[in-house]
């Protein structure tokens, strides 16, 4: 039997909070599913399965939560279910759910905290798991009539109405809280540079090739099929990763780990604060018209809130640009554990050396935040110099 088990979706992550099931017990599950959403400081993030087979039982609850690791569900795989019947198996594990405290019986201490009569203070010291806060904000609902099931009382998403619970699959899955997504990024940037060897190179890229190839291309294009320049960026530095392995990978238990693919993280702004950086898996093997409409779902999904599990863990380097915002070099803090940040600055005109004459040409500076104890600046000279190269055969991404 299968274990479906809380996923880490970062490297500051060590616990999440199960949202909703999206499958129920004896329904058919494939690898790549989503079956549940779980709410961590990045927002609610879906989750995918990596077995197949039959979705045999919950170990938690919604509204539980539990750290990374913890077994959330069983999968009876597809071989298992060609053996012999064993339904036995599951019985022992039917005692687990003591992680999350179904055990309502013995709280005979909560109800001794009055009903109705004085609303304000009781509602202040009032339990209700995050999920169940998240719902009923959303939604709308009065969470001081509604008696609580959990541990001590308190309120879980399972007390809300059946309707409000559980809302359409199709549904927003709320705004982010910005305020706990801060101190995600607070922990990472802050492990970042207190155990990476930082080193910082900048490297200025001619990009008048790129620039007239996009215009060739995108002039016979409607605007929804337009490249932007962003993806020509992101495909040259996969395309660099491949010739220099030591930057994509990343640094764990005192060694490199090369990365099992080029999987690139695109750092995105969310509105209002905040940043996400999921991954486009096998970017190097991808085409331009494939990157660009990567991008644009990865940016939509971003901003409603429904990434999936696969996306935010697994990035084996990371872009990140500002030139959108008019900055003219960017350099930046490498998210553990990967070895190399690649950034972008705003491409801009200027004086640039052409043979023996000068001209003014767009150019770019692209920086490169690697970890010493991966490469050293000689590869990571060699590695802007790459990327450099393959923009100025635009055509050949």
């Amino acid at each position: 039997m299968a274990e479906f088990r809380m996923p880490s979706l970062g490297a500051d992550m060590e616990a999440g909070t199960l949202v909703e099931w999206l499958k129920k017990p004896g329904e058919k599950v494939a690898r790549g599913d989503v079956i549940a959403v779980v709410e961590t400081q990045k927002g609610a993030i879906e989750v995918e399965c990596f077995e197949t087979g039959t979705l045999a039982e919950y170990l938690v609850e919604p509204g539980a939560k539990v750290p990374v690791g913890t077994p959330l569900a069983r999968i009876e795989t597809e071989s298992e279910r060609h053996e012999e019947p064993r339904p036995a198996t599951p019985k022992p594990e039917a005692a687990e759910p003591a992680q999350a405290p179904k055990p309502a019986a013995p709280k005979p201490e909560p109800e001794p905290q009055v009903p109705p009569p004085s609303p304000t203070p009781e509602r202040a010291r009032r339990r209700v798991s995050p999920a169940a806060r998240k719902i009923a904000r959303e939604r709308g609902i009065d969470l001081s009539g509604i008696e609580g099931s959990g541990p001590g009382g308190a309120v879980v998403s399972a007390d809300l109405p059946e309707a409000a619970a559980r809302p359409a699959a199709s549904a927003p899955r709320g705004r982010l809280d910005l305020g706990e997504m801060r101190k995600a990024i607070a922990a990472a940037m802050a492990r970042s540079k207190r155990e990476i060897p930082h080193y910082y190179l900048a490297h200025d890229i001619d990009l008048t090739a790129a620039e007239t190839w996009l215009a060739r291309t995108n002039g016979a294009r409607t605007p929804e099929d337009r490249l932007l320049m962003g993806v020509l960026l992101v495909k040259a530095v996969a395309r660099a990763l491949a010739r220099f392995p030591e930057f994509n990978g990343t640094w764990e238990d005192a060694a490199f780990r090369p990365g099992e693919g080029i999987h690139v993280g695109v750092a995105i702004a969310i509105r209002g604060g905040g940043l996400i950086a999921p991954a486009i898996r096998d970017a190097d093997g991808l085409s331009l018209d494939d990157l660009m409409a990567h991008l644009r779902d990865l940016v939509a999904r971003v901003r409603s809130g429904a990434l999936r599990s696969s996306e935010l863990g697994g990035a084996t380097a990371t872009v990140s640009s500002l030139g959108d915002r008019g900055v003219g070099t960017l350099y930046g803090v490498i998210y553990p554990p990967q070895v190399a940040l690649i950034g972008f600055g705003r491409p801009s005109p200027r004086p640039w050396a052409v043979g023996e004459a000068l001209a003014v040409r767009t150019v770019l500076t692209a920086t490169l935040a690697a970890d010493h104890r991966a490469s050293d600046g000689h590869r990571g000279a060699l590695l802007l110099r790459e990327i450099d190269t393959l923009l100025q055969d635009p055509e050949a991404l």
